[in-house]
């Protein structure tokens, strides 16, 4: 660091998924904008897709620090990130995480950063900032709602968590219970989530505005003895790319509001039957839509997106439908005047987006926290929701939705309470 750069340095290590890269990226803006200067720490692969993102942004005072994990045989590099993981490899990233400890005491000592911001799936990371004395605080990149309910859950046997806006089936609790006790390299995921939190020096930063989450915030920091700090939404900002130059002509062309977006994240794959359910629901829609498809690394090169799609379906969708393969300009088409609707699975980041842009939200949770982030849309009433059939989509019931909000005087209240929160 030379003598212009900042004396307050903070080292940032979030966990390796592009949902938690993505907010860790714009805090350490922010962070960088008030003159502190920024250690960004990940995965090679993982710094690629920031490096790109910051190109030559020169007003940032953020350095990039490769991490390098351990290699096994069946994880390589490239899959040294959530994005494209074949599903069965996840507890395999996670052991080899938890393998890079060396690497990132190294690092540490190093640096010799003022502070470390950490993620919820590494409590080795304030442990070794703890071990060379130095401060560390746990960022949170969901919600305080989500949050709340995987604390509560972890300290309580009972069934109900308090708030009863988020009672939700118990089969959907059954999936995060699932995911709470999910073990990799012999850790229970709940306890790497409430070790992280019991490390974090006096306060927890969380990604939340309390607009939308003070009683879920006010609640966690009752159950955890610390002050919870939110940070805002954090949203990526749109980036000028020639690339995105055909979907944005696509859209200028379309009525204001009156286009749906579609996309499920880059971490849940659909299965063949739901992509089918979800292009014949788009079609019978009658609404235009850009849809965002996505492949794991096994299945990529396997077969084409035509080939992935039911026999003739963007023939007879035509101009009214674009099919696009793996990524979109998402932040630049939720924000366009066109755009009406936002089919989404309700991650945290995707939620905040819309609410953001006052789109509303047609929501079909996945897993994780999806289905709590789904509720809090309802209570907000600013989406509505897919209903599911013995937890099947069916065509016809998203082609409802879609067209309830979207165009029909049904989802008049749900479109102007989308553009009130949004302002």
């Amino acid at each position: 660091m030379d003598a212009k750069q900042p004396r307050t340095s903070i080292l940032m290590l979030p966990w390796l998924a592009y949902g938690h890269v993505s907010p860790f990226l714009e805090l350490a803006k922010k962070l960088s904008l008030r003159k502190f200067h920024v250690y960004f720490c990940s995965t090679p692969i993982n710094l690629k897709q920031v490096r790109d993102s910051l190109g030559n942004q020169n007003v940032y005072s953020i350095e990039l620090v490769e991490l390098h994990l351990p290699i096994f045989p069946q994880l390589p590099p490239h899959y040294h990130t959530t994005k494209d993981l074949p599903p069965h490899l996840m507890d395999t990233l996670k052991t080899a995480f938890d393998g890079a400890k060396p690497a990132f005491g190294e690092i540490v000592r190093t640096l010799k950063p003022n502070l470390v911001i950490y993620d919820f799936l590494q409590p080795w990371a304030p442990e070794e900032a703890d071990y060379q004395k130095i401060k560390s605080v746990l960022f949170l990149t969901c919600g305080a709602a989500f949050s709340a309910f995987l604390t509560f859950y972890s300290f309580n046997s009972i069934s109900e968590y308090p708030f009863q806006a988020f009672n939700f089936p118990a089969i959907e609790r059954q999936k995060i219970l699932q995911f709470m006790h999910g073990t990799a390299n012999g850790i229970k995921n709940n306890e790497r989530f409430l070790t992280c939190i019991a490390k974090s020096s006096k306060m927890v930063l969380i990604k939340t505005l309390a607009d939308i989450e003070a009683e879920h915030i006010d609640f966690l920091s009752g159950l955890v003895g610390k002050e919870m700090v939110p940070t805002g939404p954090l949203v990526h900002e749109p980036e000028n790319n020639e690339n995105d130059r055909v979907v944005m002509d696509w859209l200028n062309k379309k009525d204001p509001s009156s286009v749906v977006y579609a996309s499920f994240g880059s971490e849940y794959f659909l299965s063949k039957e739901e992509m089918e359910e979800i292009a014949c629901g788009l079609e019978l829609s009658k609404v235009s839509f850009i849809w965002v498809v996505r492949f794991h690394g096994d299945s990529q090169g396997k077969f084409s997106i035509y080939e992935a799609l039911p026999e003739g379906f963007l023939m007879r969708v035509g101009d009214r439908g674009m099919v696009l393969d793996g990524w979109a300009p998402q932040a630049k088409i939720l924000g366009h005047s066109s755009s009406g609707g936002f089919v989404s699975h309700c991650g945290w980041s995707s939620t905040l987006e819309g609410m953001i842009n006052g789109v509303p939200i047609i929501a079909m949770p996945m897993h994780l926290d999806q289905p709590l982030n789904a509720k809090l849309v309802l209570e907000l009433g600013v989406g509505m929701e897919v209903q599911r059939v013995n937890e099947k989509i069916k065509r016809d019931e998203l082609a409802r939705v879609i067209k309830e909000v979207v165009k029909q005087e049904e989802g008049k209240e749900v479109r102007r309470k989308a553009r009130e929160l949004s302002q």
